[in-house]
Protein backbone atom coordinates (compact mmCIF):
# COMPACT_ATOMS: atom_id res chain seq x y z
CA UNK A 1 0.00 0.00 0.00
CA UNK A 2 1.36 3.66 -0.93
CA UNK A 3 -0.26 6.93 0.29
CA UNK A 4 -0.01 10.21 1.74
CA UNK A 5 1.13 11.08 5.12
CA UNK A 6 1.47 14.59 6.49
CA UNK A 7 4.38 15.18 9.02
CA UNK A 8 4.02 18.78 10.50
CA UNK A 9 7.18 19.30 11.92
CA UNK A 10 9.78 17.74 9.16
CA UNK A 11 7.98 18.23 5.78
CA UNK A 12 5.04 18.88 3.68
CA UNK A 13 4.58 15.40 2.95
CA UNK A 14 6.03 12.15 2.21
CA UNK A 15 5.12 8.43 1.47
CA UNK A 16 4.56 5.56 3.17
CA UNK A 17 4.90 2.28 2.06
CA UNK A 18 2.84 -0.27 4.28
CA UNK A 19 3.28 0.28 8.12
CA UNK A 20 7.06 -0.34 8.57
CA UNK A 21 8.55 1.86 5.85
CA UNK A 22 8.37 5.57 5.30
CA UNK A 23 10.62 7.97 4.21
CA UNK A 24 10.57 11.49 2.64
CA UNK A 25 9.89 12.41 -1.19
CA UNK A 26 13.21 14.26 -1.68
CA UNK A 27 14.93 11.64 -0.48
CA UNK A 28 13.55 9.43 -2.80
CA UNK A 29 14.08 11.68 -5.47
CA UNK A 30 17.93 12.15 -4.87
CA UNK A 31 18.59 8.50 -4.26
CA UNK A 32 16.67 8.10 -8.23
CA UNK A 33 18.58 10.59 -9.33
CA UNK A 34 22.24 9.20 -8.19
CA UNK A 35 21.20 6.01 -9.28
CA UNK A 36 21.99 6.69 -12.97
CA UNK A 37 25.43 7.85 -11.82
CA UNK A 38 26.30 4.66 -9.96
CA UNK A 39 25.54 2.51 -13.05
CA UNK A 40 27.69 4.61 -15.07
CA UNK A 41 31.00 4.28 -12.66
CA UNK A 42 29.96 0.55 -12.38
CA UNK A 43 29.83 -0.03 -16.55
CA UNK A 44 32.93 2.49 -17.15
CA UNK A 45 34.85 -0.15 -15.38
CA UNK A 46 34.21 -2.44 -17.97
CA UNK A 47 35.16 -0.45 -20.34
CA UNK A 48 38.64 -0.38 -22.23
CA UNK A 49 41.02 2.61 -22.12
CA UNK A 50 41.36 4.86 -25.40
CA UNK A 51 44.10 3.40 -27.40
CA UNK A 52 45.33 7.30 -27.46
CA UNK A 53 45.93 7.37 -24.05
CA UNK A 54 47.73 3.70 -24.06
CA UNK A 55 49.86 5.07 -26.57
CA UNK A 56 50.74 8.57 -24.36
CA UNK A 57 52.10 6.54 -21.66
CA UNK A 58 53.74 3.97 -23.38
CA UNK A 59 51.62 1.22 -23.47
CA UNK A 60 51.87 -0.22 -27.01
CA UNK A 61 50.56 -3.80 -26.52
CA UNK A 62 47.35 -2.66 -25.06
CA UNK A 63 47.08 -0.01 -27.74
CA UNK A 64 47.33 -2.50 -30.75
CA UNK A 65 44.61 -4.84 -29.23
CA UNK A 66 41.98 -2.22 -28.51
CA UNK A 67 42.61 -1.17 -32.29
CA UNK A 68 42.11 -4.80 -33.21
CA UNK A 69 39.22 -5.53 -30.93
CA UNK A 70 37.47 -2.07 -33.00
CA UNK A 71 38.79 -2.96 -36.73
CA UNK A 72 37.50 -7.06 -35.58
CA UNK A 73 33.65 -5.79 -34.81
CA UNK A 74 34.03 -3.18 -37.89
CA UNK A 75 34.63 -5.78 -40.30
CA UNK A 76 31.87 -8.07 -38.38
CA UNK A 77 29.24 -5.90 -39.27
CA UNK A 78 30.25 -5.02 -42.97
CA UNK A 79 30.30 -8.37 -43.43
CA UNK A 80 34.04 -9.12 -43.71
CA UNK A 81 35.24 -11.04 -40.73
CA UNK A 82 38.07 -12.27 -42.49
CA UNK A 83 40.14 -9.35 -42.85
CA UNK A 84 42.73 -9.18 -40.92
CA UNK A 85 44.20 -6.17 -38.44
CA UNK A 86 47.50 -4.81 -39.92
CA UNK A 87 49.42 -1.75 -38.41
CA UNK A 88 51.90 0.01 -40.82
CA UNK A 89 52.88 3.20 -38.66
CA UNK A 90 52.71 4.17 -34.87
CA UNK A 91 53.26 8.16 -33.89
CA UNK A 92 53.85 8.26 -30.47
CA UNK A 93 52.21 11.33 -28.62
CA UNK A 94 55.81 12.94 -26.33
CA UNK A 95 54.69 13.06 -22.80
CA UNK A 96 54.73 16.13 -20.68
CA UNK A 97 56.94 14.92 -18.60
CA UNK A 98 59.93 14.57 -21.17
CA UNK A 99 59.64 18.21 -21.54
CA UNK A 100 59.39 19.10 -17.92
CA UNK A 101 62.78 17.16 -17.35
CA UNK A 102 64.22 18.84 -20.67
CA UNK A 103 62.75 22.71 -19.97
CA UNK A 104 62.88 22.84 -16.37
CA UNK A 105 66.52 24.18 -14.49
CA UNK A 106 66.83 22.74 -11.59
CA UNK A 107 64.30 19.44 -11.49
CA UNK A 108 63.60 20.06 -8.23
CA UNK A 109 59.43 19.29 -7.24
CA UNK A 110 58.30 22.72 -7.02
CA UNK A 111 59.54 24.04 -10.59
CA UNK A 112 58.29 20.87 -12.25
CA UNK A 113 54.60 21.38 -10.46
CA UNK A 114 55.31 25.39 -11.68
CA UNK A 115 56.45 23.93 -15.57
CA UNK A 116 53.76 21.44 -16.24
CA UNK A 117 51.12 23.62 -15.16
CA UNK A 118 52.13 26.67 -17.02
CA UNK A 119 52.71 23.87 -20.00
CA UNK A 120 49.26 22.50 -19.00
CA UNK A 121 47.96 26.06 -20.09
CA UNK A 122 49.86 27.59 -22.85
CA UNK A 123 48.98 23.87 -24.64
CA UNK A 124 45.44 24.44 -23.84
CA UNK A 125 45.47 28.16 -25.78
CA UNK A 126 47.46 27.03 -28.73
CA UNK A 127 45.46 24.75 -28.83
CA UNK A 128 42.00 26.83 -28.95
CA UNK A 129 43.90 29.16 -30.99
CA UNK A 130 44.58 26.40 -33.98
CA UNK A 131 40.89 25.63 -33.85
CA UNK A 132 40.36 29.69 -34.65
CA UNK A 133 43.00 29.22 -37.70
CA UNK A 134 42.88 28.51 -41.52
CA UNK A 135 41.74 25.96 -42.57
CA UNK A 136 39.14 25.23 -39.51
CA UNK A 137 38.33 29.11 -38.48
CA UNK A 138 34.81 28.82 -40.67
CA UNK A 139 34.11 25.31 -39.91
CA UNK A 140 34.61 26.99 -36.36
CA UNK A 141 32.14 29.96 -36.33
CA UNK A 142 29.60 27.65 -37.89
CA UNK A 143 29.58 25.32 -35.01
CA UNK A 144 30.00 28.15 -32.58
CA UNK A 145 26.44 29.83 -34.16
CA UNK A 146 24.45 25.99 -33.81
CA UNK A 147 25.90 25.59 -30.82
CA UNK A 148 25.05 28.90 -28.88
CA UNK A 149 21.60 29.16 -30.83
CA UNK A 150 20.50 25.26 -30.08
CA UNK A 151 21.15 26.04 -26.50
CA UNK A 152 19.54 29.18 -26.05
CA UNK A 153 16.23 28.03 -27.85
CA UNK A 154 16.45 24.60 -26.05
CA UNK A 155 17.03 25.48 -22.02
CA UNK A 156 15.02 28.57 -22.47
CA UNK A 157 12.20 27.03 -23.59
CA UNK A 158 12.83 24.44 -20.74
CA UNK A 159 12.37 26.69 -18.02
CA UNK A 160 9.33 28.28 -19.63
CA UNK A 161 6.94 25.57 -20.68
CA UNK A 162 5.92 24.41 -16.74
CA UNK A 163 5.64 28.02 -15.52
CA UNK A 164 3.60 28.81 -18.87
CA UNK A 165 1.61 25.58 -18.27
CA UNK A 166 1.07 26.37 -14.82
CA UNK A 167 -0.02 29.68 -15.27
CA UNK A 168 -2.53 28.24 -17.80
CA UNK A 169 -3.79 25.99 -15.12
CA UNK A 170 -4.41 28.82 -12.73
CA UNK A 171 -6.20 31.57 -14.65
CA UNK A 172 -8.16 28.58 -15.82
CA UNK A 173 -8.68 28.07 -12.15
CA UNK A 174 -9.45 31.20 -11.23
CA UNK A 175 -12.37 31.84 -13.98
CA UNK A 176 -14.35 28.82 -12.32
CA UNK A 177 -14.05 31.19 -8.74
CA UNK A 178 -17.77 31.45 -7.12
CA UNK A 179 -18.73 34.93 -5.89
CA UNK A 180 -20.74 35.17 -2.57
CA UNK A 181 -21.66 38.94 -1.52
CA UNK A 182 -24.06 40.36 1.30
CA UNK A 183 -25.23 37.17 3.02
CA UNK A 184 -25.75 36.74 6.93
CA UNK A 185 -25.23 32.93 7.81
CA UNK A 186 -26.50 32.20 11.19
CA UNK A 187 -26.01 28.82 13.37
CA UNK A 188 -24.43 26.79 10.95
CA UNK A 189 -22.08 24.02 11.20
CA UNK A 190 -19.37 23.75 8.16
CA UNK A 191 -17.39 20.62 8.17
CA UNK A 192 -16.51 20.36 4.45
CA UNK A 193 -14.48 21.99 2.14
CA UNK A 194 -14.72 25.21 0.88
CA UNK A 195 -12.57 25.92 -2.56
CA UNK A 196 -12.01 28.53 -5.04
CA UNK A 197 -14.45 30.98 -3.61
CA UNK A 198 -15.02 34.73 -3.00
CA UNK A 199 -17.25 35.92 0.37
CA UNK A 200 -17.79 39.85 0.42
CA UNK A 201 -19.70 41.51 2.95
CA UNK A 202 -20.74 38.19 4.83
CA UNK A 203 -21.82 38.38 7.93
CA UNK A 204 -21.64 34.93 10.27
CA UNK A 205 -23.42 34.57 13.70
CA UNK A 206 -23.25 31.69 15.72
CA UNK A 207 -21.38 29.25 13.00
CA UNK A 208 -19.12 26.86 13.84
CA UNK A 209 -15.85 25.99 10.98
CA UNK A 210 -15.23 21.92 12.10
CA UNK A 211 -12.97 19.62 10.84
CA UNK A 212 -12.70 21.59 7.82
CA UNK A 213 -10.08 22.89 4.63
CA UNK A 214 -10.19 26.18 3.57
CA UNK A 215 -8.58 26.02 -0.11
CA UNK A 216 -8.30 29.33 -2.22
CA UNK A 217 -10.99 30.62 -0.31
CA UNK A 218 -10.77 34.68 0.40
CA UNK A 219 -13.28 36.85 2.90
CA UNK A 220 -13.66 40.38 1.99
CA UNK A 221 -14.77 42.91 4.45
CA UNK A 222 -16.38 39.68 6.39
CA UNK A 223 -17.27 39.75 9.85
CA UNK A 224 -17.32 36.80 12.38
CA UNK A 225 -19.26 37.31 15.72
CA UNK A 226 -19.35 34.70 18.65
CA UNK A 227 -17.78 31.74 15.88
CA UNK A 228 -16.31 28.96 16.79
CA UNK A 229 -12.83 27.06 14.63
CA UNK A 230 -11.66 23.78 15.10
CA UNK A 231 -9.23 21.48 13.19
CA UNK A 232 -8.96 24.59 10.01
CA UNK A 233 -6.37 24.48 7.93
CA UNK A 234 -6.31 27.61 5.42
CA UNK A 235 -4.61 26.80 2.18
CA UNK A 236 -4.17 29.92 -0.24
CA UNK A 237 -6.77 31.80 2.10
CA UNK A 238 -7.11 35.01 3.49
CA UNK A 239 -9.22 37.37 5.24
CA UNK A 240 -8.79 40.91 4.37
CA UNK A 241 -10.25 43.46 5.73
CA UNK A 242 -12.54 41.10 8.48
CA UNK A 243 -13.78 41.39 12.01
CA UNK A 244 -13.34 38.81 14.40
CA UNK A 245 -15.88 39.42 17.43
CA UNK A 246 -15.58 36.61 20.45
CA UNK A 247 -14.60 34.14 18.01
CA UNK A 248 -12.45 31.04 19.43
CA UNK A 249 -9.41 29.22 17.38
CA UNK A 250 -8.56 25.88 18.25
CA UNK A 251 -6.29 23.79 16.74
CA UNK A 252 -6.02 26.20 12.92
CA UNK A 253 -3.31 27.24 11.19
CA UNK A 254 -5.01 30.87 10.77
CA UNK A 255 -2.04 33.25 11.71
CA UNK A 256 -1.58 36.96 11.02
CA UNK A 257 -0.01 36.24 7.67
CA UNK A 258 -3.63 35.12 6.81
CA UNK A 259 -5.52 38.05 8.84
CA UNK A 260 -4.59 41.11 6.43
CA UNK A 261 -5.30 44.14 4.68
CA UNK A 262 -6.66 45.65 8.52
CA UNK A 263 -8.62 42.75 9.74
CA UNK A 264 -9.42 43.29 13.11
CA UNK A 265 -9.76 41.18 16.11
CA UNK A 266 -11.71 41.36 18.93
CA UNK A 267 -12.03 39.57 22.00
CA UNK A 268 -10.86 36.32 20.35
CA UNK A 269 -8.88 33.59 21.17
CA UNK A 270 -6.31 31.81 19.67
CA UNK A 271 -5.02 27.96 20.80
CA UNK A 272 -3.14 25.11 20.12
CA UNK A 273 -2.07 27.00 16.35
CA UNK A 274 -1.05 24.56 14.02
CA UNK A 275 2.72 24.96 12.75
CA UNK A 276 4.73 23.85 10.09
CA UNK A 277 3.72 23.25 6.12
CA UNK A 278 0.46 22.32 5.68
CA UNK A 279 0.15 21.29 2.42
CA UNK A 280 -0.32 18.26 0.37
CA UNK A 281 -0.38 17.24 -3.27
CA UNK A 282 -4.11 17.43 -3.12
CA UNK A 283 -3.65 20.97 -1.92
CA UNK A 284 -0.89 22.16 -4.64
CA UNK A 285 -0.32 19.64 -7.56
CA UNK A 286 1.95 22.69 -9.75
CA UNK A 287 5.13 20.39 -8.13
CA UNK A 288 3.55 17.19 -9.56
CA UNK A 289 3.08 18.79 -12.96
CA UNK A 290 6.94 20.27 -13.43
CA UNK A 291 8.00 16.70 -12.92
CA UNK A 292 5.10 15.13 -15.58
CA UNK A 293 5.66 17.70 -17.81
CA UNK A 294 9.30 17.14 -18.48
CA UNK A 295 8.55 13.52 -18.20
CA UNK A 296 6.48 13.66 -21.06
CA UNK A 297 8.71 15.85 -23.35
CA UNK A 298 11.45 13.56 -22.23
CA UNK A 299 9.59 10.75 -23.29
CA UNK A 300 9.06 12.40 -26.54
CA UNK A 301 12.88 12.56 -27.36
CA UNK A 302 12.99 8.61 -27.74
CA UNK A 303 11.30 8.51 -31.21
CA UNK A 304 13.37 11.05 -32.06
CA UNK A 305 16.42 9.19 -30.94
CA UNK A 306 15.36 6.05 -33.07
CA UNK A 307 14.35 8.54 -36.08
CA UNK A 308 18.23 10.30 -36.20
CA UNK A 309 19.96 7.13 -35.58
CA UNK A 310 18.41 5.45 -38.72
CA UNK A 311 18.07 8.33 -40.87
CA UNK A 312 21.79 10.26 -40.06
CA UNK A 313 23.65 8.09 -42.45
CA UNK A 314 21.33 8.08 -45.40
CA UNK A 315 20.59 11.69 -45.55
CA UNK A 316 23.90 13.02 -43.99
CA UNK A 317 24.35 15.44 -40.93
CA UNK A 318 23.98 18.40 -42.09
CA UNK A 319 20.66 17.80 -43.70
CA UNK A 320 19.25 16.60 -40.56
CA UNK A 321 20.69 19.04 -38.28
CA UNK A 322 19.29 22.05 -40.52
CA UNK A 323 16.16 20.51 -40.72
CA UNK A 324 15.92 19.86 -37.54
CA UNK A 325 16.89 23.39 -36.29
CA UNK A 326 13.98 24.69 -38.69
CA UNK A 327 11.04 22.21 -38.17
CA UNK A 328 11.70 22.42 -34.24
CA UNK A 329 11.65 26.88 -34.61
CA UNK A 330 8.67 26.16 -36.88
CA UNK A 331 7.09 23.57 -34.39
CA UNK A 332 8.36 26.26 -31.62
CA UNK A 333 6.33 29.07 -33.39
CA UNK A 334 2.65 27.44 -33.33
CA UNK A 335 2.88 27.92 -29.47
CA UNK A 336 1.59 31.07 -29.86
CA UNK A 337 -1.90 29.46 -30.84
CA UNK A 338 -1.61 27.41 -27.28
CA UNK A 339 -4.54 28.27 -25.46
CA UNK A 340 -4.85 25.67 -23.34
CA UNK A 341 -2.23 23.10 -21.01
CA UNK A 342 -3.17 20.02 -23.06
CA UNK A 343 -2.44 21.85 -26.43
CA UNK A 344 1.16 23.47 -24.50
CA UNK A 345 1.91 20.11 -23.34
CA UNK A 346 1.43 18.33 -27.21
CA UNK A 347 3.50 21.63 -28.24
CA UNK A 348 6.07 20.65 -25.85
CA UNK A 349 6.58 17.19 -26.65
CA UNK A 350 6.90 18.12 -30.66
CA UNK A 351 9.16 20.28 -30.12
CA UNK A 352 11.52 17.91 -27.86
CA UNK A 353 10.95 15.32 -30.52
CA UNK A 354 12.29 17.78 -33.50
CA UNK A 355 15.22 18.97 -31.73
CA UNK A 356 16.88 16.02 -29.94
CA UNK A 357 17.99 15.25 -34.03
CA UNK A 358 19.34 17.79 -34.33
CA UNK A 359 21.33 17.50 -30.66
CA UNK A 360 22.47 14.32 -32.22
CA UNK A 361 23.22 15.97 -35.30
CA UNK A 362 25.64 18.89 -33.53
CA UNK A 363 27.69 15.71 -31.45
CA UNK A 364 28.22 13.62 -34.72
CA UNK A 365 29.42 16.88 -36.87
CA UNK A 366 31.71 18.57 -34.02
CA UNK A 367 33.03 15.03 -33.23
CA UNK A 368 34.01 14.63 -36.89
CA UNK A 369 35.17 18.29 -37.82
CA UNK A 370 38.45 18.54 -35.75
CA UNK A 371 41.23 16.31 -36.32
CA UNK A 372 42.51 14.11 -33.20
CA UNK A 373 44.56 16.20 -31.20
CA UNK A 374 42.35 19.16 -31.37
CA UNK A 375 39.08 17.25 -30.87
CA UNK A 376 39.13 17.57 -27.43
CA UNK A 377 39.61 21.34 -27.02
CA UNK A 378 36.88 22.24 -29.69
CA UNK A 379 33.95 20.44 -28.46
CA UNK A 380 34.69 21.80 -24.59
CA UNK A 381 34.83 25.08 -26.14
CA UNK A 382 31.32 24.57 -28.24
CA UNK A 383 30.06 22.82 -24.72
CA UNK A 384 31.07 25.57 -22.97
CA UNK A 385 29.29 28.04 -25.38
CA UNK A 386 25.97 25.57 -24.68
CA UNK A 387 26.16 26.41 -20.91
CA UNK A 388 26.44 29.76 -21.63
CA UNK A 389 23.75 30.20 -24.12
CA UNK A 390 21.65 28.19 -21.32
CA UNK A 391 22.08 30.23 -18.60
CA UNK A 392 21.63 33.42 -20.70
CA UNK A 393 18.34 31.57 -21.86
CA UNK A 394 16.93 30.77 -17.92
CA UNK A 395 17.37 33.97 -17.62
CA UNK A 396 15.14 35.95 -20.17
CA UNK A 397 12.95 33.25 -20.58
CA UNK A 398 12.60 33.16 -16.66
CA UNK A 399 11.96 36.49 -16.89
CA UNK A 400 9.02 37.15 -19.54
CA UNK A 401 7.34 34.43 -17.54
CA UNK A 402 3.63 35.74 -16.82
CA UNK A 403 4.22 39.05 -18.83
CA UNK A 404 4.30 38.06 -22.77
CA UNK A 405 4.05 34.81 -24.29
CA UNK A 406 4.68 36.80 -27.67
CA UNK A 407 8.51 37.66 -26.55
CA UNK A 408 9.81 34.01 -25.70
CA UNK A 409 8.26 32.65 -28.62
CA UNK A 410 9.59 34.83 -31.11
CA UNK A 411 12.85 34.60 -29.70
CA UNK A 412 13.18 31.03 -29.70
CA UNK A 413 11.65 30.43 -33.17
CA UNK A 414 13.47 33.01 -35.04
CA UNK A 415 17.38 31.90 -33.33
CA UNK A 416 16.64 28.05 -33.94
CA UNK A 417 15.22 28.95 -37.80
CA UNK A 418 17.96 31.67 -38.60
CA UNK A 419 20.43 29.19 -37.22
CA UNK A 420 19.25 26.27 -38.92
CA UNK A 421 19.24 28.36 -41.95
CA UNK A 422 22.58 29.67 -41.90
CA UNK A 423 24.08 26.15 -41.55
CA UNK A 424 22.02 24.75 -44.39
CA UNK A 425 23.01 28.09 -46.44
CA UNK A 426 26.68 27.54 -45.41
CA UNK A 427 27.13 23.93 -45.74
Amino acid sequence: MLGLVYLPHQACWSFSMGSAYQFHSWRVFVVVCALPCVCAVVALTFMPESPRFYLEVGKHDEAWMILKQIHDTNMRARGQPEKVFTVNRIKTPRQLDEFVEMESESGNPVSKAFFRIKAEVRGIYLNLMKCFNYPMRENMLRLAIVWFTLSFGYYGLSVWFPDVIKHLQADEYASKVKIHNNERIEGITFNFTLENQIHKNILFINDHFVNMKLKSVTFIDSTFRNCYFDDVTSVGSFFRNCTFIDTFFFNTDIDESKLIDGTEVINSTFTHNKTGCQMTFDDDYSAYWVYFINFLGTLAVLPGNIVSALLMDKIGRLSMLGGSMILSGISCFFLWFGTSESMMIFMLCLYNGLSISAWNSLDVVTTESFPTVRRGTGFGFCNALCKLAAVLGNLIFGSLVGITKAIPILMASSVLVGGGAGWTTAA
